[in-house]
């Protein structure tokens, strides 16, 4: 069987084994909100820094934090911005990156009962800390020469804290992407330890898994990948790096999404497209999810995660140990283009207790054991069905994290929390807060999971 072939055949199965889901009872929207200032002003967040970037944006905009939600306790999240605003057209040579320190925010829902007309929860995100994050020993930032750009190092480095940065030419040539001293870094997902005291962000430069002291921001441990997800060949940009590499993770689409199991003893990423290498090899819906053991630091399996009608992934959360939800979108909607409307932001139910390793499997082999999928929430139609049009559902659904239980009618809910990034683009076709970072809180009830058994991780506060 030719690989087009085995692939259609695939992808119609996996279409069969889902239509028999959508008329299922799926999540309904509870509650709605944005965030657009801090007490340090419109678009603002909390960092304290002062100025501009290379580009022009100001050195604390407040924006394209829902690449990752997490929930810390009550009604308390924590939101990561990915490398920074580099849709601001700047210099192609580094992909429009700038020095944007990486970062993310501590933020206070305020959840409350809606005693009025409209949905049954009213939310009024507030801002309450922004955290930079920092390496204790030098990294490795460019130069700028012959870039037509200064030097990638932030201004704000000193003796002790070395600042990790969105800045694309922020690496060592010399070395894989794999290299964990270089200082770039393109946060995508961000998830809490069982302790509080720290947080786990996943990375599309790498890929990388590192963990960040919760209170300061300082990295402490680094989650070494296997050496089929780097790429050899190195380059600020994005087009150079795929252009001259035959295996490893596609440019800025790595490492999209992390989840951490309840018991706080595993990690599990995934990747948001196919590796070079599955790609070329007839897998180019293959997405291979990894296991990560946080005691002993190794990766301990692979599993296979083939794409529906989604262009990638974007995030992955644990319902319980082995059970996952990972959100699946393509790149339509607003602030896509002028007009465009949402189509696909699905999240799908998956189980991993029993899946087969594919650790040392090819990408044709791979795909013909995926994961078994469910179609769990249709975002974009359960936005419609709250009155949202299709045309202002956001692109870029990408954050995911259960939040606390709240009651409905007298039934208690669970509740799910999707958040956009927004590319730090606010005003989009020239339309002043058109594209704000948003979020939505999604509530099911144990009767929704078809069997499931939703197992809350249990955070200690500090």
């Amino acid at each position: 069987m030719k690989k087009t072939s085995l692939a259609n055949t695939l992808l119609a199965a996996s279409l069969a084994v889902l239509s028999t889901h959508l008329a299922e009872a799926q999540p309904t929207l509870i509650a709605k909100g944005t965030l657009t200032a801090s007490r340090d002003g419109v678009y603002a967040d909390l960092s304290g820094l002062k100025g501009t970037l290379e580009n022009g944006a100001p050195a604390n905009l407040l924006g394209g934090f829902g690449s990752g939600i997490a929930h810390v306790s009550g009604d308390q999240f924590l939101a990561v911005p990915d490398r920074g605003p580099n849709a601001i057209p700047f210099n192609s040579n580094i992909d429009d990156t700038a020095s944007y320190i990486n970062r993310f925010h501590t933020i206070k829902m305020n959840l409350k009962a809606n005693k009025g007309a409209g949905l049954p929860f009213t939310i009024d995100p507030e801002l309450e800390a922004t955290t930079l994050l920092f390496n204790l020993t030098p990294l490795v930032y460019g130069s700028g020469i012959g870039l037509g750009v200064p030097s990638g190092e932030p201004k704000q480095n000193n003796f002790i804290q070395h600042f990790f940065t969105g800045r694309s030419d922020n690496f060592n040539p010399d070395r894989t992407s794999g290299n964990a001293n270089n200082a770039r870094l393109d946060p995508e997902s961000i998830r809490v330890s069982n302790d509080g005291l720290s947080v786990f962000i996943s990375d599309e430069y790498g890929p990388y898994v590192y963990q960040f002291l919760r209170f300061n921001g300082l990295r402490v441990r680094t989650f070494q990948l296997p050496e089929k997800f780097f790429v050899s060949t190195l380059s600020p940009m994005g087009a150079v790096e795929i252009a001259n590499n035959t295996s490893g993770r596609v440019a800025n689409k790595g490492m999209e999404g992390l989840a951490i199991t309840p018991d706080g003893r595993t990690l599990v990423g995934i990747m948001q497209n196919a590796l070079i290498q599955d790609a070329s090899d007839g897998a180019s819906n293959l997405l291979r999810i990894v296991t990560i053991d946080i005691l002993s630091g190794h990766t301990t399996h692979e599993y296979p995660y083939l794409l529906t009608t989604g262009s990638g992934v974007s995030d992955i959360v644990a319902l319980n140990n082995h059970e996952f939800l990972v959100d699946e979108r393509d790149g339509k909607g607003l602030a896509d283009a002028p007009g465009e409307k949402a189509k696909i932001k699905q999240i799908f139910k998956i189980d991993l207790q029993g899946a087969v390793d594919i650790s040392n499997m090819t990408g044709a082999e791979a795909q013909t054991h995926a994961v078994k999928k469910t179609l769990f929430l249709d975002v974009v139609s359960a936005l419609n069905a709250s009155g949202i049009p299709s045309d202002q559902i956001p692109a870029k659904i990408e954050g995911t994290a259960f939040g606390p239980d709240v009651v409905v009618n007298g039934v208690k809910t669970h509740t799910l929390w999707v958040a956009n990034d927004n590319d730090f683009v606010q005003n989009f076709n020239n339309v002043p807060n058109s594209n704000p970072n948003q979020f939505w809180v999604f509530g099911f009830k144990d009767s929704d999971l078809d069997g499931s058994v939703f197992v809350p991780q249990q955070i200690r506060s500090f």
